[in-house]
Order: C-alpha cells, then sequence, then structure tokens
C-alpha cells in the first residue's frame, strides 16, 4: 500500500510556535540589556545597579536569606550593588509574538477605524 497523498489531516502537526530568544532585562524599568561582553555596573535607562540580588538568577523571596545558594548571611539592600561571588544575571525566555507587521506609529484611532471599516456597507 502507498502512502496517503494530499491529505494531512491524520497524523502529528508540525509544531507552529513563535520564535523564542533569550534576555535580560533591568528588574527595576524593564530595559533590555546588553546581551554581549560585560554587563555595565549600571542600567543605561534608570542607572540601577545591576550586580545587586535584585538581578541575580538565584535571588528567591522565599528562600532563607532570599537566595538559593548557601550564603552565611543576608545581604541588604537587594537593589544595591554588592561583591556576591554567586552572582549570575537572571536571563529569561521570551517568546516573539510580532506578525511582522510593525505596530510602531499606530494609535488607538487607527485601530477604530480599521474596527469601524469592518461593519460598513
Amino acid at each position: 500500500m502507498s502512502p496517503r497523498k494530499g491529505n494531512d489531516s491524520f497524523g502529528l502537526r508540525p509544531n507552529q510556535l513563535p520564535g523564542a530568544r533569550q534576555v535580560s532585562r533591568c528588574a527595576q524599568c524593564g530595559t533590555v540589556l546588553p546581551a554581549l561582553g560585560d554587563l555595565p555596573a549600571q542600567c543605561p535607562k534608570c542607572g540601577t545597579a545591576l550586580h545587586s540580588c535584585q538581578q541575580c538568577t538565584h535571588f528567591d523571596p522565599s528562600e532563607r536569606f532570599e537566595c538559593r545558594q548557601p550564603i552565611p548571611e543576608r545581604v541588604t539592600p537587594k537593589d544595591a550593588a554588592n561583591a556576591c561571588t554567586f552572582y549570575e544575571i537572571r536571563v529569561s525566555v521570551e517568546r516573539e509574538t510580532t506578525t511582522g507587521i510593525s505596530s510602531a506609529g499606530r494609535t488607538p484611532a487607527d485601530a477604530r477605524k480599521a474596527f469601524d471599516d469592518l461593519f460598513k456597507k
């Protein structure tokens, strides 16, 4: 028997997930931090210290001393620069959900006009 041709309704369907990228963001203002090379000491937008507990991947408010690593004493304040040896910048995975059409420059009035145009005769 030959395989069926022209009918893709059976079997596994290919994944059509959006692309993903790894980014680091400032914990204070959300600015995307540069990915290449050494990190600056401060956020380029708001000036918050980047080598701080708040920016670290091990920071967890539910853990002892708010850190997943075995630190001997609590580091305070959490948003100030420190010299912790366990520090690693927090990296998260974000989905690229744009459809290829740039939404930059569009206003709410443009969206309303497009909606109204749907129901015109």
